[in-house]
Order: structure tokens, then sequence, then C-alpha cells
């Protein structure tokens, strides 16, 4: 993730970022299991999308501390 979508998922609001928590989970599912059959061709994308939760799941933590 660039630093350009790091700022936009700052400005998002906790509902915005947990519909994108629930898309970045079932993606990462869904390329695992596909990456168990038959080799993906860019794993290091299943590195990203983890990363990208990650950084979400910081910024829910974030904002229930602020309110």
């Amino acid at each position: 993730m660039k630093s350009k979508n790091w700022n936009e998922m700052k400005n998002m609001s906790r509902v915005e970022l947990n519909e994108k928590l629930s898309e970045l989970q079932d993606k990462i599912f869904r390329l695992r299991f596909r990456h168990l059959t038959v080799p993906v061709k860019n794993p290091l994308e299943i590195r990203e999308i983890r990363k990208d939760i990650a950084r979400i799941k910081t910024l829910i933590a974030q904002k229930k501390k602020t309110k």
C-alpha cells in the first residue's frame, strides 16, 4: 500500500474501514485457498494483503481510543 492510500484510509470512517477489512479478509482467504491448489503467480500479494489488514486494524483501534 502506498502512502497515498494510507492517507486516504486515515480519513475513512469506522464503518468504511470495517467494510474494507471484511473485503480484504475474504480476498486473502480465496487467495490462500487458490494458492494451495495451484501456486499463484505473485505470492507477494498475500503478504501485501496481510499488511493492509494489519494497517486497517490499527486504524480501527486508534479510532476506538479517540471516541
